[in-house]
């Protein structure tokens, strides 16, 4: 059980973001506010509430759970964000706000039909109540294994808070209440950063030292492979990868509709990118440290159950003082619930444009009472699922779910480049584009031809091609 301090620090933060919650309550008026903000989010918020939606609680334990056990491989992936960027800033961002889209799935309609639009909303809501359950579980999974605080009492935690302050508030009590959990997270790791070096001998010079015996600042395998995790996959996985998401993903998309502005909506982005760089030098070092740490205790690591994933957990719990891991436990959350509050408000939103107005449903009189219901129902459903995880004792699940989703949104991303960068291309082209590329995804999957990084490239350009050509057998109009 919790210690009494770190019990104190984790509620008085969740009081914190509900009041920021309640707070923006008062603010929202109509949809355009509940699901663009009044369109009055600052830049830099926008830019850190870009980074803090990035960064979910599976990539706050996993990366340096990664380099604990390997090395700076995966460095490179996080730094390919600046590949697609000039792509996303100068094509999608100004159509996006030139044409006053409310979700990215709309232009799918204008430029094909309503059908390509339903089905591209339709993948999105529906990986965004996965990607709910998960990021709901798999923390629960390691705070249960390092302080025995019950799952299904961390799943209700978080995804409970996480529902009320963005069902009261809208995307401006997301937006906010991220820029406050950004500075939580990044604190919370930099002060357990800080406190792991002060522990080791010599300090940050005796973790390079050590660390370098081990190999474990390894970042560039050029081995030409596209199975194993070299330079080649990081940087040319990553660009397609950071494309489809910066690009195609409302979660993304939804922060440069809110900022008054197309040029402080392009600045967000470049914000949220330029944050990637120190985070990952603190992630990737994190985990580097931890080795260390318990090459030189080894007493200090319990090898009955804890498992890599929750190294990081692990050291917070067991090795800093009361009030201390409250504030890296409280981080954990923030890292969870940043990442929730965003699926839930974008979710709803893409169901309220492309569903629910486009096809003229008129369930309840009041369009913002019908926004805050949708975002009940699905963050009510990424919860269920998160306990329906916890209670079948599913960790497979979410693996094969996400599999074959990340095919899908391959396959998305190619729909999108062939609207935006091919006149000849129609509907149904793009149709046979989809079916092509997720035939092909399917197979390299199971014969896994590639590494999984690369679903997202060769989803793209398998349906891009075929797209192309399956549209010169129907005339355009």
């Amino acid at each position: 059980m919790l210690p009494f301090f770190d019990i104190l620090v984790i509620v008085i933060y969740f009081l914190l973001i509900s009041g920021l919650g309640y707070y923006y309550s008062k603010r929202q008026k109509n949809t355009e506010d509940f699901f663009r903000g009044g369109q009055r989010i600052p830049f830099w918020a926008a830019g850190i509430s870009i980074f803090g939606t990035a960064l979910s609680p599976i990539t706050f334990m996993a990366i340096p759970a990664k380099t604990y056990s390997t090395d700076w491989s995966y460095f490179l992936l996080n730094m390919s964000i600046f590949l697609s960027l000039p792509l996303v800033i100068l094509l999608f961002i100004p159509y996006y706000r030139q044409k006053k889209l409310n979700t990215p799935y709309e232009y799918l309609e204008i430029r094909f039909s309503s059908i390509i639009r339903l089905l591209g909303s339709c993948c999105f809501i529906l990986y965004q109540i996965g990607r709910i359950g998960v990021i709901l579980f798999l923390p629960s999974i390691a705070l249960n294994l390092v302080t025995g605080v019950d799952i299904f009492l961390c799943i209700a935690l978080m995804g409970g808070v996480s529902l009320i302050y963005t069902l009261m508030g809208g995307i401006e009590a997301v937006i906010w209440t991220d820029v406050v959990q950004v500075f939580v997270l990044m604190g919370g790791v930099s002060l357990s950063l800080i406190l792991i070096i002060i522990d080791i001998e010599n300090g940050f010079s005796g973790i390079i030292e050590q660390a370098k015996i081990y190999g474990k600042f390894n970042a560039f395998d050029l081995t030409f492979s596209l199975k194993e995790p070299t330079v080649w996959v990081m940087l040319f996985g990553g660009f397609f990868i950071n494309l489809t998401t910066y690009g195609t993903d409302h979660t993304m998309v939804q922060r440069y509709l809110v900022t008054p502005t197309q040029k402080e909506a392009q600045k967000s982005l470049w914000i949220g990118a330029l944050l990637t760089i120190p985070a990952t030098f603190i992630f990737f070092f994190m985990g580097t440290a931890l080795f260390v740490f318990y090459q030189v205790n080894p007493s200090a690591l319990n090898n009955n159950f804890i498992n890599n994933d929750a190294i990081f957990p692990w050291y917070i719990v067991s090795q800093l003082p009361g009030g201390v891991s409250g504030i890296l436990i409280a981080a954990i959350f923030a890292a969870a619930m940043s990442s929730l509050s965003s699926s839930m408000n974008s979710g709803a939103a893409s169901f309220s444009a492309d569903v629910y107005d486009r096809y003229g449903f008129v369930w309840h009189k009041d369009p913002l009472k019908m926004a805050r219901w949708t975002t009940l129902c699905i963050g009510m459903m990424g919860i269920l699922f998160a306990l329906f995880m916890a209670t079948a004792d599913i960790k497979s699940l979410w693996d094969q779910f996400n599999k074959i989703l990340g095919l899908i949104f391959g396959s998305l991303g190619g729909v999108f480049m062939l609207g935006l960068l091919t006149k000849k291309a129609n509907t149904k082209g793009v149709l046979i584009g989809i079916v092509v590329s997720f035939t092909i995804q399917l197979i390299i999957s199971f014969q896994q031809s590639v590494h999984l990084l690369m679903y997202a490239a060769t989803g793209m350009i398998s349906c891009f091609i075929s797209g192309y050509f399956g549209s010169l057998l129907f005339k355009s109009k």
